[in-house]
């Protein structure tokens, strides 16, 4: 840490030794709007920090006694003005903690983005791995003056933030207790070794999770890709201005087909799964079911296979094979009964297929699992109307829009139904 000084003293001019009870009479002093300012920079951070995961918010404004402690290791001799309280780094503190590494960097882009960065120092960096100690990175940064606006405060103060993941956080504390506050500090070489090893596991541990989020995103942005895709198709295939039997054949693209033994290894079903949605998304739709086949065919647990066929599903169903994306609609709501999605898709599918008594009801059954679902209640709504329904499609028909539902088809489709009733 350091101390934060007038320097205009003489270089060989006497160390200065502060007198304790001064001192924490000042500090006593600034204390309250110390408190207060740290309740200001925490509110700005809350607004300024924004990563994937919620990040954990931990402050404190440094008691005296640690303050003065800090204030005798780090003095260099240069004598502070005796009007003021001599200002170190940390006297307010601010640790945040993250769940994953890519949010560290996240959080370093938006502190830069928020406030004048002084000072990045990242504890650790230059070990060995060989050596145990923990890793954290500490940003010294300047107070916003419009936060500091009706306070008296110390002159030259600024504040430090820690970033840390949650297991960088974790082994600072314990080793802060088993090293820093240990009277026993020069410990043999087994015990060394031993800490040195839980270290290296949580690092680990930290890049694997890391690896894990990575893959998440990945596998979510297919996901949103082929799910938005598959929506595109049915609307277009339940325009009420387009023929039942409208072909979706003509826009999908024609890739050449590998036929070849595809090159997994037994039980990597997660990349299988990225796979096949990637073919999906790219137009290879044989390709992705045969993936999806394999598979099944693998037998996974319950759980995997409902997710597996209302893949497959989709896949059939943008290569209009409505039979064969119903059956794997059906499978899918079997193995997990409580899937919303795979009775909204199966409604879809008997929609498509003229069946509207069918879909009618597994639109209801997927409303009654998950009601929060604006574009079941505008679906709903379509059904209706080709029921003759016309209250019943009106109804829905708010619904969607009262969860957010603001599209143009729902203001065509309204349309569509008052010009019946009128008629009726």
């Amino acid at each position: 840490m350091r101390i934060i000084v007038n320097m205009s003293a003489k270089a060989h001019s006497a160390p200065w030794l502060p007198n304790r009870d001064d001192l924490e009479r000042r500090y006593a002093h600034y204390l309250p709007d110390l408190t207060l300012l740290m309740e200001r920079l925490e509110q700005r951070l809350r607004e300024c920090v924004v990563v994937s995961s919620v990040p954990t918010l931990k402050s404190r404004v440094k008691s005296f006694n640690s303050y003065y402690r800090k204030l005798l290791r780090t003095l260099s001799g240069a004598n502070p003005p005796k009007d003021d309280l001599p200002v170190i780094s940390d006297i307010l503190g601010i640790r945040i903690i993250c769940a994953f590494l890519q949010d560290l960097v996240e959080v370093e882009q938006n502190l830069h983005r928020c406030f004048t960065v002084l000072e990045v120092e990242r504890k650790g960096a230059d070990r060995t791995f060989r050596e145990f100690g923990y890793e954290s990175t500490h940003i010294l940064l300047a107070i916003p003056q419009e936060l500091t606006e009706g306070l008296a405060l110390p002159k030259a103060l600024i504040f430090e933030i820690q970033v840390r993941t949650i297991l960088q956080d974790a082994w600072a504390e314990v080793e802060h207790e088993l090293v820093y506050k240990s009277e026993f500090s020069p410990f043999d070489l087994p015990l060394k070794r031993k800490l040195a090893s839980i270290n290296a596991s949580l690092s680990l541990a930290d890049i694997i999770f890391q690896e894990i989020r990575d893959y998440q995103n990945k596998l979510n942005r297919e996901l949103d890709k082929r799910r938005g895709s598959f929506y595109q198709q049915a609307d277009i295939l339940s325009d009420l201005h387009l023929a039942q039997e409208a072909s979706l054949s003509s826009r999908l693209s024609s890739p050449d087909i590998d036929t070849n033994a595809l090159p997994y290894v037994p039980g990597t079903i997660d990349d299988m799964i990225l796979d096949a949605i990637e073919a999906h998304n790219a137009g290879n739709l044989e390709r992705a079911s045969m993936i999806y086949t394999n598979i099944i065919e693998a037998n996974p647990n319950s759980t995997v296979l409902s997710v597996i066929y209302k893949h497959r599903g989709m896949a059939y169903f943008a290569q209009s094979l409505y039979e064969q994306a119903l059956a794997d609609f059906t499978r899918s709501a079997e193995y997990n009964p409580e899937g919303f999605r795979s009775y909204y898709y199966i409604a879809i599918v008997l929609s498509v297929m003229g069946r509207e008594e069918e879909s009618l009801e597994n639109f209801t059954k997927s409303l009654h699992l998950n009601r929060y679902q604006p574009y079941v209640y505008f679906r709903r709504a379509q059904s209706y109307y080709h029921l003759g329904l016309y209250t019943e499609a009106l109804t829905d028909l708010d619904k969607a829009v009262s969860l957010g539902y603001q599209k143009e088809d729902e203001a065509k489709l309204r349309r569509m139904i008052a010009a019946k009733i009128d008629m009726t």
